[in-house]
């Protein structure tokens, strides 16, 4: 099958370069034919031909920043953080691969957790959120007794 890529972090040093990477030769130890554009502060590298879009059968896109999905209408795209191209490369190229033999079109959020706690979420008839949280406003911050405010108060006071 083939597929492209786009990976994407904010500086586009580190953590986009190793998503590519993975992508690639886990793509292609899967038997896929597979480019991967790699997107950062310094503009992209190994840029998609519109050949290259055309000719895909499916997108992954894996980024911690915003990617231009337009020049990709019409195909599957699995979207995910950079850090799902980092640690689970099989298992985008996998649910690419899914979604282009199921026909289906647009984005296809595959979200920061694994497939296997999205399941369990689904399996135990919950969202994955936590029965405890409710609609009642949640206490944060530490202690008001050691405040800016209150220690400015003081400060001011003496």
């Amino acid at each position: 099958m083939k597929l492209v890529a786009v990976t994407s972090c904010p500086t586009g040093i580190a953590h986009s370069q190793m998503a590519a990477e993975n992508l690639e030769t886990t793509g292609e130890e899967m038997g896929h034919d597979i480019k991967v554009e790699v997107q950062g502060a310094m503009g992209a590298e190994n840029e998609l031909s519109s050949e290259d879009i055309a000719a895909a059968d499916a997108v992954i896109i894996t980024a911690d920043t915003a990617v231009q999905t337009d020049r990709f209408e019409g195909k599957p795209i699995v979207q995910a953080p950079v850090k799902a191209g980092v640690n689970r490369a099989a298992e985008m190229i996998e649910r690419a691969v899914e979604a282009a033999e199921a026909g289906k079109r647009g984005v296809i959020s595959a979200g920061g957790e694994s497939a296997e706690s999205t399941e369990a979420a689904e399996s135990s008839g919950t969202d994955g959120a936590d029965e405890s949280e409710s609609d009642a406003p949640q206490k944060r911050g530490g202690d008001p007794e050691k405040g800016i405010f209150r220690r400015l108060r003081r400060w001011l006071s003496s």
